[in-house]
């Protein structure tokens, strides 16, 4: 059969997606782009804008795959079943628990077209479901996702709801895979979850993400590793004592804040302080050198006031990010920020939430202006017809002459020019 994905929102649907066309593959099946038999839409429902965008990739797959067999899963297929699959050419709802079923439905639905939806409570799951890591043609980075769920239960966020509680792959098993990615002659190993500072906890003797990292960075130790998202709590000084040794660890560390007002946190239900998240700054940049730090923030979350928001750029500063990610508060359905008082007018979220990118924009242009003329080591990507794009420890990407190398050789280059859309830069 031709089989058809399309993935929506974070990193770890992209792993899914990604290991469910192995799966699909290896069943015999042929991966098209149009005229599919069957089209796998991996949804997200973060946000209220996210539903909207789910419907628009529904639509889109309906149109150039019309007589396919449309499964959906994923996060908006678990937290909203009944209205998955009232969506008119939806044939099968499964959620995110036993994707590899999925395929299966798939196959029985061609044949006998009957509308299945197998979504079960994700809460009561508490197996990490291992799914085959791999690396997209062209391409010389891999993610590797080694944890599941979340415990936090922010009050903006419907993760918990739709991923359940954490659950972790084996630390043996997350180097097994480690391994075969490097055979594969992955370069960059990128290591992802849901959370993936609770990594362990679930695991039998409780190993965390420092072990995790420690046991993948010693693995292979020809490639580099570099961490997903961290909540503050998990950057100790344990955390930076034992990993800044490994030379293959990857010198940029997202670290989520979300807000700089303490009294914002708070009503966010985030569990930190801004000082307490500052200190972990302090310590990532005097265990890692000139590391990249990046983070998120949201703008206009419910109370917030002109103070509290002042307070939060005044933070950022202090901070000094490398790159910002900037979402405007939007309301998801089924959250206590949802029908918390005071709710902050549109308008002034995005207009806050463009305040907030113009000092990102200058505070990661300092940042990259800071490398320039200096020697760096980057890994070579697939090449363009206008550059050939590079990555080395940091955040950024390194722009160089098209036809400069091999995709996936390691070369030394010279840090010229600062772009907004990476750093030009020469061969040494």
């Amino acid at each position: 059969m031709k089989f058809c994905f399309a993935t929506l929102g974070c990193k770890v649907n992209q792993f899914e997606t990604q290991a469910l066309s192995q799966l699909a593959q290896s069943r015999g099946h042929i991966l098209v782009q149009s005229g599919a038999d069957v089209c796998i839409l991996n949804t997200c429902t973060v946000t209220s804008s996210g539903d909207h965008k789910n419907l628009r990739a529904l639509h889109k797959l309906q149109k150039e795959n019309p007589d396919a067999v449309i499964a959906l899963c994923g996060c908006f297929a678990q937290t909203e079943p009944e209205q998955a699959a009232g969506l008119e050419g939806v044939d099968i709802v499964c959620g995110t628990s036993d994707r590899a079923a999925v395929l299966e439905l798939c196959e029985q639905t061609v044949h006998d077209r009957q509308k299945q939806c197998t979504v079960s409570d994700i809460r009561q799951q508490r197996i990490f479901e291992a799914l085959p890591a791999g690396i997209l043609p062209g391409h010389t980075r891999a993610l590797l996702k080694v944890q599941d769920g979340c415990d936090n239960y922010c009050t903006y966020c419907i993760i918990p709801y739709a991923r359940g509680h954490v659950r972790s792959l084996p630390l043996e098993a997350a180097v097994t895979e480690a391994k075969k990615l490097a055979a594969a002659q992955v370069r960059e190993i990128i290591v992802t979850g849901i959370e993936i500072a609770s990594y362990g906890r679930d695991l039998p003797g409780q190993p965390n993400l420092i072990d995790l990292t420690a046991a993948l960075c010693t693995a292979v130790p020809q490639v580099r590793i570099r961490l997903g998202s961290l909540e503050p709590r998990m950057v100790t000084q344990a955390f930076c004592d034992q990993l800044n040794r490994f030379g293959n660890l990857a010198y940029h560390f997202h670290l989520s804040l979300q807000s700089g007002c303490d009294a914002t946190l708070q009503r966010m239900h985030r569990r930190y302080t801004t000082a307490q998240y500052f200190a972990c700054v302090q310590r990532l940049r005097a265990a890692f050198p000139s590391c990249s730090i990046t983070t998120d923030v949201i703008t206009g979350f419910p109370g917030e006031t002109e103070e509290e928001f002042a307070q939060t750029m005044d933070f950022l500063r202090q901070c000094a990010f490398a790159s910002i990610h900037v979402f405007p508060y939007s309301e998801r359905t089924g959250t206590p920020a949802a029908v918390m008082p005071d709710a902050i007018p549109p308008q002034i979220r995005s207009r806050r939430a463009d305040t907030v990118r113009q000092l990102a924009a200058q505070m990661s242009r300092q940042f990259c202006q800071d490398f320039l003329g200096k020697t760096i080591s980057v890994v070579l990507e697939h090449g363009r017809t206008d550059a050939q794009p590079a990555h080395g420890k940091w955040h950024f990407a390194v722009l160089l002459p098209p036809d400069s190398g091999k995709q996936g050789a390691e070369v030394m280059v010279q840090l010229m020019e600062y772009t907004k859309n990476g750093i030009k830069a020469k061969l040494i």
